[in-house]
């Protein structure tokens, strides 16, 4: 079978199994077996492929039928033009966390050195993003998880950020961090009762990363409230949430006398970011 073959085959499976954009799919998975770029492919419709060539494939392409990701599959993520080890350890990087950086890099492009606590760190795509992109940042990366930790530790040295970026094992913040710029949080925020109704895909996340209690807030209360007390300097808060919780996370920062609060909008004109400043 030739490339052009093989791909046509592998959509066809895929889309019969229910997968979205199933020639995208196929053509990711068959460049990634054969080491090319997936444009490439198309340079080379009429090779032909030995069994041997094909025989990963269909094992990608079966456990990606099933729903595993196809950024498991692959091993990594792309995340603001750069690519993230992603496995099972850590929340798969959504498009639209990469406005949440935009903005903030917006808000301290004119502030020397800035100090970022970036909480519930996952596969440290926020933190490390940052570190990158303001090089005089101190960056602190925060999160419960040892298993995401460890990926995200490992995604530092694969950016030559070992020793830029200062990694904590904590419930949410650490008590020992002195006042921040920015406290940057992208944390579980769906309701519990919604978890069973995800996406096959989506369900391959860590539940602890998914899963933000009864009404999706229980983390993002305690981290507002947290950081109120901790923190009696002044500080800004940088926030990720639901489609339908800027009402109520306006109004949880504004009780806890933050200030300045702004909704922001995801690509999808959803207000999906909220922003404030304390003290």
């Amino acid at each position: 079978m030739t490339v052009l073959e093989v791909i046509v085959s592998a959509t066809g499976y895929l889309e019969k199994h229910g997968i979205e954009q199933p020639r995208l799919q196929a053509e990711h998975l068959l460049a990634h077996v054969l080491g090319l770029k997936r444009l490439e492919l198309y340079m080379e419709f009429d090779r032909p492929l030995s069994d041997t060539e094909r025989a990963p494939l269909r094992e990608l392409i079966r456990s990606r039928s099933t729903g595993v990701p196809l950024q498991h599959l692959m091993g990594t993520a792309a995340f603001y033009g750069r690519e993230f080890l992603c496995d099972s350890r850590a929340l798969i990087p959504r498009p639209e966390t990469e406005l949440l950086v935009e903005f903030l890099l917006k808000e301290i492009k004119d502030q020397p050195s800035p100090a970022l606590i970036d909480i519930g760190t996952g596969s440290g795509i926020i933190a490390l993003t940052l570190a990158l992109e303001c090089p005089d940042a101190t960056v602190h990366s925060c999160d419960i998880s040892s298993e995401a930790l460890a990926l995200a530790k490992e995604n530092a040295a694969r950016h030559g950020l070992n020793g830029r970026v200062h990694f904590h094992e904590a419930d949410l913040l650490p008590l020992e961090l002195p006042i921040p710029d920015w406290i940057i949080a992208n944390l579980p925020y769906i309701p519990h009762g919604d978890i069973a109704s995800l996406s096959r895909e989506v369900q391959n996340d860590p539940l602890t990363a998914l899963d933000g209690g009864e009404n999706g807030l229980i983390l993002i209360r305690r981290l507002v409230e947290m950081t109120a007390e901790q923190f009696t300097g002044p500080f800004g808060i940088a926030l990720e949430i639901g489609h339908d919780q800027a009402d109520n996370v306006c109004d949880l920062l504004a009780s806890h006398n933050f200030r300045d609060i702004r909704r922001l909008r995801d690509y999808q004109n959803v207000e999906r970011f909220v922003f404030a400043k304390h003290g």
